[in-house]
């Protein structure tokens, strides 16, 4: 073979191995990339952000995340931080086109000699692409996929958005992820605020948080410091002396702590957690805007006064109720042996106050006990304060070692306390909007997560009634028509019998007004009332003003059917506030991350509500027509009523306030639950106190002793700076003055509002319902067998003994 014709043989082969090269490169390339994210998805990139709640004040009330993160653009990152990351993660950035061939290189080299697990080499947008847009597999293959995709980054974004990404997504060691979170986490503060020192730490930590951790690993920690801040002398950052001076620095990182948050308003949150999970999904696979990584800003109705207030409140009440019950015993008990703090803390003990500490008993000291708490200190637990009985001991005789219990600070010394076994829930409103201002679900949302207020279905007991004297004035009453107060029976069907109703306390007082009836909550009156309206008007007005779907049986007017109280004081709201229709509300608008409004509870139109100027024309209002849940006449009488049961009825005792207020007790059967609903024309509150369990509460518990009290607390902060109002009468309305004993009209004298004996009162009636001229005061006792009716106020007052 010539040397021509071998030259031409080898030119081919050579040849088709370039080809067969090329197209093995051109195949291995196409394997590699497919599948491969575009790197135009990183504009659509949104880094996990937690959720923000806030009350209605804009007190950041809690944050809703999986990760610790705030994003901060670039221009917000200092540069000499920015500079610190550089030096320790890629020092020629700036230079590169996103792949170091020369760092790969010598990674390949050190590789040889290793098991083949890849190491090094990676380019910060390389980090960036495997971080945001690749899977975590370890492999040859990923770091071709890296290297391919961080071409395609920097030829689709410039060097500052890489570093803007990649500092804000980086995991940097206790949940925190971008440099924002990590400084606040590692040294409580803003990257702004940090020292050389401390930007030289945080950039050694994306190679491996937990191997330089300030508290573990502190000399290891030091040393690549010390490396990262020689680095940035080297490539001229700063000065050799500045890197001197830094590295003689300690680590001064503070303990790992969870993101502040408001202590109060669990059940609250919970229930707005709950609500925007289902609304906007929870994880960020579930959405730009889900709960957990969407960075949302939630705005709510919590009032953080009013929050606090209600909490105090019903826990005062609740801790009030139980002091006379004895004591329970223990509520957990724990081994004491070393590690017993960590042990302390599983225990999760709800103990409801700030100034409560949940403690375990370590040991006898003479006649007191050593206690100690979730930190590791310990104290000493008085024995003098420990003197409530169980079976009739003392509970300082029954308290052992390993007894987990509430105390309370006492001089120097603690007290024992102790969680109450009956619970309840308490709800606050604004009547004019049906935001939800206050909610709390029982004693300590540690404790038991069930929300009372919404999900603890109770029988309401008489705060029922005026739903059935309201449908009872739809249909011919007045608040002066005369009912007898006096035996009701009724035969129910053959295999049930008869049932004869009765009126707490016993006692008949024969023929009265409908007023009398409900400021003094008699059920014989009201179940006669009920029957002649007709219990399917009465259910079906319980079902518009949302408080539950009931059968038309008679026990259900004396509140024999469950609901909540969340149901109860939305209902006196929708009363309050002229009958209009409103559901409950927590969340008043919800931004994302931007700060557009993607939802918002109010959705009326309201056509130059967002107009920039203003130049003195007419203010915009929202449109639309509300909705009537009740005649707006109705609703206003029904609330005139209830503010006699404040006047001279069973929750007189707000009457100290000397404001225009209305509302109604409630009492069950048991009794097993007692309640309150009312308050004025701006703020509506409800409770109820019961066991979760239900069981009697003894003989002498009703809502006017116990649960108007609790209400009362609260109102003591809630109205103090509330201007005194009062409640306006609906359109429509005649106001004629009646003896208030006998409903009849009279044209002499003046009613006087300041007498709560007034013999004359201001009465609401509709049109054409007015009571009759009369031209005297009646007083006509009349004589009835076993008992005398009382018609005038002296008579009644000389029977009673004094007002009622």
């Amino acid at each position: 073979m010539t040397t021509a014709r071998r030259l031409r043989t080898a030119a081919i082969i050579l040849g088709v191995l370039v080809l067969l090269g090329a197209a093995a490169a051109v195949g291995l390339y196409a394997w590699v990339t497919t599948g491969l994210p575009d790197a135009s998805k990183l504009a659509e990139y949104a880094a996990p952000l937690p959720s923000t709640v806030r009350g209605n004040d804009g007190t950041i009330l809690t944050s809703f995340s999986r990760e610790r993160r705030l994003y901060l653009s670039y221009d917000e990152l200092p540069p000499r931080l920015v500079q610190a990351y550089i030096s320790a993660e890629d020092k020629d950035f700036f230079h590169h086109g996103g792949i170091d061939f020369l760092g790969i290189a010598r990674a390949a080299w050190t590789n040889l000699g290793s098991s083949g697990r890849p190491k090094g080499a990676s380019t910060i947008t390389q980090q960036v692409a495997k971080n945001l847009l690749l899977n975590g597999e370890v492999s040859y293959v990923r770091k071709l996929k890296e290297a391919v995709l961080a071409r395609r980054i920097e030829a689709a974004f410039t060097k500052q958005q890489i570093l803007e990404l990649y500092l804000n997504q980086i995991f940097l060691g206790r949940n925190s992820y971008g440099v924002e979170a990590a400084a606040q986490s590692y040294f409580g503060k803003s990257v702004a605020d940090l020292d050389l020192a401390q930007d030289a730490y945080l950039a050694i930590l994306p190679k491996a948080p937990s191997t330089y951790s300030p508290t573990v690993h502190v000399e290891r920690a030091l040393a690549r410091r010390a490396y990262v801040l020689n680095q940035m002398a080297a490539n001229g950052y700063i000065t050799k002396a500045e890197a001197a001076a830094a590295t003689a620095e300690p680590i001064d990182a503070v303990a790992n702590r969870a993101p502040p948050k408001l202590d109060t308003g669990d059940y609250f949150l919970e229930d707005v957690r709950r609500t925007l999970i289902a609304k906007f999904g929870e994880k960020p696979g579930d959405g730009r805007n889900s709960v957990y990584g969407g960075g949302l800003w939630i705005r709510t109705s919590l009032d953080p006064k009013l929050q606090a207030a209600a909490e105090k409140a019903l826990r005062d009440g609740l801790v009030r109720y139980d002091r006379g019950k004895g004591w329970h015993g223990a509520p957990a008990h724990i081994d004491t042996s070393d590690g017993w703090p960590e042990r302390l803390q599983s225990v999760h003990l709800g103990v409801g106050y700030a100034d409560w500490y949940p403690a375990v008993v370590l040991g006898r000291e003479g006649e007191d006990f050593r206690i100690g708490f979730t930190d590791g200190s310990t104290g000493t637990l008085l024995a003098s304060s420990a003197t409530s009985t169980l079976n009739n001991i003392p509970a300082a005789r029954l308290l052992k070692t390993g007894d987990v219990v509430p105390v309370a600070k006492s001089g120097r010394s603690y007290a024992l306390r102790q969680i109450p076994a009956i619970s309840g829930g308490f709800v606050a409103e604004d009547p004019h909007t049906g935001r939800v201002l206050a909610m709390v679900g029982g004693f300590d949302a540690r404790a038991s997560s069930f929300n009372r207020a919404t999900q603890a279905l109770r029988q309401p007991g008489s705060t029922f009634k005026p739903i059935v004297y309201a449908t009872a004035m739809d249909n011919g009453f007045t608040p002066s028509s005369i009912v007898v107060d006096a035996p009701y029976c009724v035969f129910q069907t053959k295999s049930l019998g008869t049932k004869c109703f009765k009126n707490f306390g016993g006692g008949y007082a024969g023929a009265q007004t409908l007023r009398w009836g409900l400021e003094q909550s008699r059920n014989l009156m009201t179940v006669r009332v009920a029957y002649n309206t007709g219990m399917d008007k009465v259910v079906a007005q319980a079902k518009a003003l949302g408080v539950g779907d009931y059968p038309a049986v008679l026990a259900i007017a004396l509140g024999a059917g469950d609901t909540t109280v969340g149901r109860m004081v939305n209902a006196y709201s929708q009363l309050f506030n002229a009958g209009r229709k409103m559901s409950p509300t927590l969340i008043d608008f919800v931004q994302d991350r931007d700060g557009k409004v993607i939802w918002r509870a109010d959705e009326r139109q309201c056509d130059g509500c967002n107009t920039p100027d203003y130049a003195g024309e007419p203010m915009p209002r929202p449109g639309g027509v509300p909705k009537q849940a009740i005649d707006a006449r109705t609703a206003y009488q029904i609330v005139h009523l209830m503010e006699g049961v404040v006047t001279r009825g069973t929750a007189v005792r707000l009457r100290d306030f000397e404001r225009p207020m209305a509302g109604k007790t409630g009492t069950t059967n048991g009794p097993t639950n007692v309640w309150f609903v009312g308050g004025t024309p701006d703020l509506v509150g409800g409770l109820y106190l019961g066991y979760d369990k239900p069981r009697p509460l003894g003989g002498g518990a009703q809502g006017s002793t116990i649960a108007v009290p609790v209400f009362h607390e609260f109102a003591d902060v809630a109205l103090k700076d509330m201007p005194k109002i009062p409640f306006q009468v609906a359109p429509g309305i005649r106001m004629v003055k009646v003896e208030r004993r006998s409903g009849k009209r009279v044209y002499g004298g003046t009613p006087d509002d300041t007498d709560i004996k007034a013999s004359i009162i201001w009465e609401a009636f509709k049109p054409e319902s007015e009571p009759r001229r009369t031209g005297s005061l009646a007083r006509d006792p009349v004589a009835e067998k076993g008992h005398v009716v009382v018609r005038s106020d002296s008579d009644f007052l000389r029977k009673s003994g004094g007002i009622y």
